[in-house]
């Protein structure tokens, strides 16, 4: 973590840890980047039970150079220190712990956190603590190290279905040589697709950014697909429609038939 990061990182952590009721900090990955870094932001993820201070009050909290402040209530902050983007992300115990426990022990409640995917998970895990009053991450964190094959085989036919769906949508655009939903439909189908390995390999979906290098770096992967996969990505969508359908169509064929 550059010094500058983590000196922004400290100086909220001390604000925020003073609340009643926060649990634990952490911090994205996203910050890691170098702060000239494009997609640079200094996420925070901020686990708590109970109520936080409001959103007038937190800004004046933050200190006297916080720009451009926009709050959705107690769910996010974002705001800019010296034009660089802070995101605050508030996340009650309760809600972690019950989507855990839906994945962990009670799935036959999965419809409930089958759409929103793996990726609160992901953060969960792998964000860096810069803050923790008791073992509650640490706990948490060894729950969702240990989710069974039956979940991963559920997400996976979940995020399997919509790859279908939108192949079935791009060949339909093809066809009717409509650009704008071929563009929606593949990029719907591709993300679809990344998913659907990330469950069969029992791995946590990264940020977007992180897709492309992640997926590629999956241990169980069918023939052939990294080189299919950058194809896709680099094809003429304007002027190889046939092409770019029938990639796609040999991609959903190799991801469906692998074993979880």
């Amino acid at each position: 973590m550059k010094l500058k990061t983590k000196m922004m990182a400290d100086r909220f952590a001390k604000i925020i840890s003073a609340w009643p009721g926060v649990e634990c900090i952490a911090i994205n990955e996203d910050a890691m980047q170098d702060t000239l870094d494009p997609y640079f932001a200094l996420i925070l993820d901020i686990y708590h039970e109970g109520s936080i201070p409001g959103s007038e009050e937190r800004c004046k909290l933050y200190g006297d150079d916080v720009a451009a402040f926009e709050s959705s209530g107690e769910s996010k902050d974002r705001f800019l220190i010296n034009n660089l983007p802070v995101h605050l992300e508030y996340k009650t115990l309760k809600l972690i712990e019950d989507r855990i426990t839906i994945a962990d022990t009670k799935l036959d409640s999965f419809h409930l956190i089958k759409d929103s995917g793996t990726y609160g998970f992901y953060r969960l895990s792998h964000g860096e603590v810069i803050y923790s009053r008791g073992d509650w991450i640490k706990r948490v964190r060894e729950k969702t190290d240990k989710l069974s094959n039956e979940f991963w085989v559920m997400m996976r036919n979940a995020h399997q279905s919509k790859m279908v769906h939108f192949l079935s949508d791009l060949g339909a655009a093809v066809m009717q040589e409509d650009d704008f939903n071929s563009l929606i439909s593949a990029a719907g189908f591709i993300k679809s697709a990344c998913l659907t390995l990330f469950c069969i390999n029992h791995v946590f979906e990264p940020s977007h950014r992180a897709y492309y290098t992640k997926v590629l770096e999956l241990p169980v992967l069918p023939d052939s697909f990294r080189a299919e996969f950058q194809t896709f990505l680099c094809l003429d969508k304007g002027g190889e429609k046939d092409k770019y359908f029938k990639l796609a169509n040999l991609i959903a064929r190799r991801i469906v038939v692998l074993d979880s």
